[in-house]
């Protein structure tokens, strides 16, 4: 699997469908001595894509908080793309980074390792992703209410400023909604 995602030829794609028509497409790039992520948050009425986190050396991160990342795992009826609840977990994770864990956070982690091949032992695996990606580690967020969205502390983080803040009150609300569905 390795070899698929770093060759320089595929440069592979994954697309998480969210409600409302949103996506968040993982988008692995290989090239002559880098690779890096992106996770893009994207709509079919949208001219640009907003980041939500990348590992090139601009460092951009963490992109969603544990809230969001729970409520995202289901993923909408009749959706294209990864829906297996556990392999969604697993492909957003690296956008994670959040001090404020949830008791079942671990389990959850590893419920989706073992769900994709990984032996039952891998709770230590799990403490550690959930610490957060290397290049931003887990942040600590807080909830605007005037704002409806969250706010991330991180230094790196797109979502120090309100997530979509620039777009008309009725896409961002639309945006929202997608994030939080339910």
């Amino acid at each position: 699997m390795l070899d698929k995602l770093h060759d320089p030829t595929a440069w592979p794609v994954f697309t998480v469908p969210l409600a409302g028509g949103f996506a968040i497409v993982v988008h692995d790039n290989s090239g002559e001595g880098f690779t890096s992520t992106d996770y893009f948050l994207t709509h079919p009425d949208w001219s640009l894509d907003l980041v939500l986190a990348s590992d090139d050396e601009d460092r951009v991160g963490p992109g969603l908080c544990w809230p969001e990342l729970a409520a995202l795992l289901p993923a909408p009826a009749d959706a294209m793309g990864v829906t297996d609840p556990h392999a969604r977990l697993l492909l957003l994770l690296p956008v994670l980074g959040d001090t404020a864990l949830p008791e079942g956070a671990v389990a959850a982690v590893v419920q989706a390792l073992v769900a994709q091949g990984a032996p039952e032992s891998s709770e230590p695996l799990a403490r550690q992703l959930l610490q957060g990606h290397p290049m931003w580690g887990a942040q600590d967020w807080w909830f605007d209410q005037d704002e409806r969205s969250w706010i991330c502390e991180g230094d790196h983080s797109p979502r120090k400023v309100p997530l979509g803040d620039h777009l008309p009150e009725q896409q961002r609300a639309a945006l929202e909604a997608g994030l939080t569905p339910g």
